[in-house]
């Protein structure tokens, strides 16, 4: 199975820490693929930014696994080939990539060739852990502002409370904190307990 991945550097030395599998070829690119490279390869995917607003009519209904943390996959109408994960820093590397799609059975094949765990999640604004994720930065800026700890100390204080393998600052800096911003701003309009405690220019 030939697989074209679209990835900047951070993404494609994640996706390498994952072990090789016989008879699954990785072409990685730093551009999206042109006519005869969709002809040549039978799984696509396009982390490299949020991809949504592409012609995916082109890959002829073949699997396409785009990088959409912020957009949901019905807010555009895209076709059932499509699959959304989140590509955030940090996230690829994970055991178990959340993945949102309206036909599981095409994606549930490519991934067991792979050996890689996925788990099927509800197309929703930064899925399950990306959610969680910008919640706990959010609060973290909150007890900043208010004088409650500094960077340093609420790192730690999650670092040993939760045995998470970042604190919240850290994971800010790490994702991008514009990324964490715009999927708090899309969050709340359903919910004011997200709305930003920061900018999106805040610095770390």
């Amino acid at each position: 199975m030939r697989i074209f991945i679209y990835a900047n550097e951070s993404q494609r030395d994640e996706i390498s820490l994952k072990p090789a599998v016989p008879g699954i070829y990785f072409h990685f690119s730093k551009n999206l693929p042109n006519a005869d490279e969709i002809d040549n390869h039978e799984v696509f995917f396009l982390l490299d930014g949020e991809n949504e607003q592409m012609n995916f009519n082109q890959f002829h209904f073949k699997p396409v696994v785009i990088n959409s943390v912020s957009k949901k996959l019905s807010a555009n109408r895209l076709p059932k080939n499509i699959a959304r994960i989140n590509g955030w820093p940090g996230f690829l590397e994970r055991s178990v990539w959340e993945i949102a799609c309206e036909e599981k059975d095409i994606f549930v094949p490519v991934f067991q060739k792979l050996n890689w765990e996925i788990l099927a999640v509800k197309d929703e604004p930064g899925m399950v852990s990306g959610r969680v994720v910008s919640m706990i930065i959010n609060e973290a800026f909150y007890a900043l502002k208010e004088n409650i700890s500094t960077k340093k100390e609420i790192n730690l204080a999650m670092k040993l409370g939760t045995n998470y393998p970042l604190g919240p600052f850290e994971w800010a800096e790490k994702i991008g904190v514009e990324k964490v911003f715009d999927l708090l701003t899309v969050l709340s309009e359903k919910d004011n307990r997200c709305v930003p405690s920061f900018q999106r220019n805040a610095k770390i």
